[in-house]
Parts: C-alpha cells; structure tokens; sequence
C-alpha cells in the first residue's frame, strides 16, 4: 500500500495509505455521517467531483453487492452505472468482507473503475476541519510522486452536464400516465419509485426541451453541482409551468431548480447534509421524518415569492428542505425520498405525486 498524503486548501496535511486505484486527484472533500451505504452513495452521480470521506471508522466489512443490469436499463443493486466520486476516504479499510450478496471487495471495485481509496486518515479530525472551515477543495497526492499534483476545481462547474443522460429514454413504454423526468444526475431508485406505481418515465438530459413531448407529470431529479450552472433547465421549467394544472414534483437538485424557476435564490451551505439521519419537519404540522440527504446548497427561504412556502424544513440548522406552491400542484424535498440507500420515511411523496396525474 503507498503513503499518500490528503493535502487541503487551507494547508492542512493528512497522511494515509493507498487501497484502490493508484492516481492522484483532486477534488472537493466532503463527509458522509451515514454507517453503512457506500455502494449506493459512491454510485450517486450527485457525489461527482467529490472527495468522499466516510466518517463511520469501518469501511469494506461488507464488500460490494454484483454489478448486474435489470432488462431494462438500469443497476440492480446501484445508483447509476458506475462510481461518480472522485475518491473514498476512511479511517479503517477491511480487506476481509462476509455477506450473502456480496461478490467483490471495495477495493477491487474501486481499483476496476480505476478510483482513488485511502484508508489510515483521521476522519474524526478531518470532519472538524470541514466543520469548522466548511467544505474545501482538497488533493490526494502520492509521497513517491511528488511532481504529479492534480488541478482542483469544483465551484462553477457544471457536473449536471457530465453525469446527465445524453438522450431520451423511454422505461414502462405504453404503461398508463407519462411523466418526463429531467435528468440532472437521477439516482437508480428514484426511477424504480416511479415505475412501480406503475407510470411511464420518459428520461430526458438535463438541458432538453421536453415541453414539446406529450406528458402528464413533470418530475426534477437530484444532481451534482451549483444549481446556477443549470440556467437551460431553469426556463424549461419555466416554460412548463405556464400549465398550471401540471403536477411537478422534484427532489434534491430538483428542490433547487423548481424554487429557481419560481424565483428564489440558492446559497451554499457551509459543509452540506450528506447522511442517513437527517430529521426533517414538516412545516405546519409536528410531522418529523429521518430522512437521507446528499447536497451541499439550499433554497433561500426569505427569497420565496408570494406563491411559494417552504414544506420542510430541517430540524438541525432550519434551512429548506422542500417548497410546495399555494394553489398550483408543484412540490418538492430537498432529501431523498427514495432513500437508497437509508430510511425509507417519505417515500409516501411519490405517491402524492402520482395521485395529482391526471
């Protein structure tokens, strides 16, 4: 195992061992509190460009679930189809991994798609850095390769256009009411959510025109990024919501481009929510979900025209978690109510979202 070094913006120095593919990257180092679900979050798109540190100390014990693919398209056991995060630290990796549907190793599935893992980090003292000067860029160098020093970038680039789809996908073909689902980086589970309730999801990348198409429902997807670089997706919402009978439902990114389209700002939160226990309200009742979370900005809720109100709120730190329009059917959470993986609280949201299809 090679001596690496994690090298943060401010300087700060943390030294580690290499246990997947050895190169060197760059990137902005974030921290996940869940215990388990490193399968499905290193496979989330909305993880791209990130350095992913794991705060729960043990990382590996059980291994990787097969990479198969369903007839339709999409992972069985994953997020997407393949690794978005740019690297995986931890304090702890095992090698040695037990359970009934794994059938690799984290390292072999990270030296296969060729990302970076580094283990022997103190994660407890890196999250208080993060916490303390919130979310930095960051670079994983290699001790024996001091020359080869990666470019860090993450603010203003649009990772939206990277992990989208590149054109139209069509599941459930012919199955009952139509809704388009604007691809902004879409978790696997969001798509399975909506196709057991038995509707057809026209997948369309995160830029395309889609007001053309015949549809019943218009859904937002979770992705990577600064919402600003998503100004394209901003106006064809836009355009949509002209039909105010249009049920439009978005989670995650899709929080953030609807209260866009409607007039909000968005700002960057200082370290983000990235977890599985995250406890979230529901304003007006006394209503709170755990709920699993995954971004690192938030809607401005003093920004929210006259039409709009929030309809979560987060418990922790009182920042937007979902808005909803006073009179038209749109709404949306800034969590996941898919929750792949973690709690499965909200998912009932989807079916509000199929009810409202006319």
């Amino acid at each position: 195992m090679r001596n690496v070094t994690l090298l943060l913006d401010d300087g700060s120095r943390f030294h580690g061992k290499s246990f997947g593919y050895d190169k060197p990257v760059a990137g902005e180092v974030v921290f996940n509190t869940a215990m388990s679900g490193y399968p499905e979050s290193l496979t989330d798109p909305s993880y791209a460009g990130q350095l992913m540190t794991l705060t729960y100390p043990l990382a590996g014990n059980y291994g990787v679930p097969p990479f198969t693919m369903e007839p339709d398209g999409l992972a069985t056991f994953m997020e997407s189809g393949r690794i978005h995060a740019e690297a995986v630290i931890v304090s702890d990796y095992s090698a040695n991994y037990s359970h009934w549907n794994a059938v690799e190793s984290l390292e072999d599935w990270l030296k296969r798609e060729q990302v970076p893992g580094i283990t022997g980090i103190d994660t407890r003292e890196l999250t208080k850095v993060l916490r303390e000067h919130g979310v930095m860029l960051g670079k994983i160098l290699f001790d024996d390769e001091p020359d080869n020093v990666p470019e860090a970038a993450y603010a203003g680039v649009n990772y939206v256009d990277r992990v989208s789809c590149k054109e139209v996908i069509r599941y459930n073909a012919g199955a009952g009411k139509k809704v388009v689902l604007v691809d902004c980086g879409v978790k696997t589970n969001i798509i399975r959510c909506l196709l057991k309730r038995g509707v057809e999801v026209i997948r369309v990348p995160w830029d395309y025109d889609f007001n053309g198409l015949e549809f019943d429902g218009l859904f937002i997807s979770n992705g990577p990024g600064d919402p600003d670089t998503c100004d394209a997706a901003v106006q064809n919402i836009r355009k949509a919501m002209k039909n105010e009978k249009l049920p439009i439902f978005g989670i995650c990114m899709g929080n953030q481009l609807l209260s866009k389209a409607g007039g909000a700002r968005i700002y960057k939160l200082k370290y983000g929510h990235r977890s599985h226990n995250q406890p979230v309200r529901m304003v007006g009742t006394e209503r709170c979900f755990i709920t699993s979370q995954n971004h690192g900005y938030a809607v401005d809720n003093d920004t929210l025209g006259e039409d709009w109100e929030p309809l979560f709120i987060n418990m922790n730190d009182g920042s937007n978690e979902g808005i909803r329009h006073k009179r038209n059917p749109w709404f949306s959470a800034q969590f996941h109510p898919e929750a792949a993986s973690g709690p499965t609280d909200t998912e009932f949201l989807f079916d509000e979202f199929v009810k409202l299809l006319r």
